[in-house]
């Protein structure tokens, strides 16, 4: 699968988190952004979540207050992108417990931990939840205060 970006959105049309696999300028994701954003937030729910926009083909869902959108090449399967999209919610949903637009704004670089071992240039590399969470939750464990290293030199001692 070539996936060449995932975007969070709120309903105003708000990035909160994008990530690309393929080059583009600041600029042509500000406009690239812009349009598709418009475009998959005037859609009703009765609409399709899949659209075509330029080159791309965008399939989006809404999980309460963010909106997922995925951009692939056009021969992409549809159904597994958006499999691929529920993963993704059920592991943030997993981390953060009912995953909420303020999670992704203050723990940005945690979602951006789990797309990154999600997914290895544009390709779905891992859908385990388990397997994606593991070493987030050891870096909380050595962030946390309560984990302290020996400080004494006796602790690197050979004898």
């Amino acid at each position: 699968m070539t996936i060449r970006f995932i975007l969070l959105v709120n309903r105003q049309g708000q990035t909160r988190l994008a990530q690309y696999y393929e080059y583009l300028s600041i600029e042509e994701r500000r406009a690239l952004e812009g349009e598709i954003v418009r475009k998959c937030l005037a859609r009703t729910e009765q609409q399709c979540s899949f659209v075509e926009h330029r080159n791309y083909k965008i399939i989006y869902r809404r999980y309460a207050s963010l909106f997922f959108l995925v951009g692939v090449d056009g021969d992409e399967n549809e159904l597994a992108i958006l499999e691929f999209i529920h993963c993704v919610v059920e592991t943030l949903d997993r981390y953060f417990g009912n995953v909420c637009e303020l999670d992704i704004m203050f723990h940005l670089e945690k979602a951006h931990f789990m797309l990154e071992e999600m997914v290895m240039n544009g390709c779905i590399v891992e859908i385990n939840k388990q397997n994606i969470l593991t070493p987030i939750q050891l870096m909380d464990k050595t962030s946390n205060p309560q984990f302290k290293l020996p400080l004494s030199s006796s602790a690197f001692s050979v004898f």
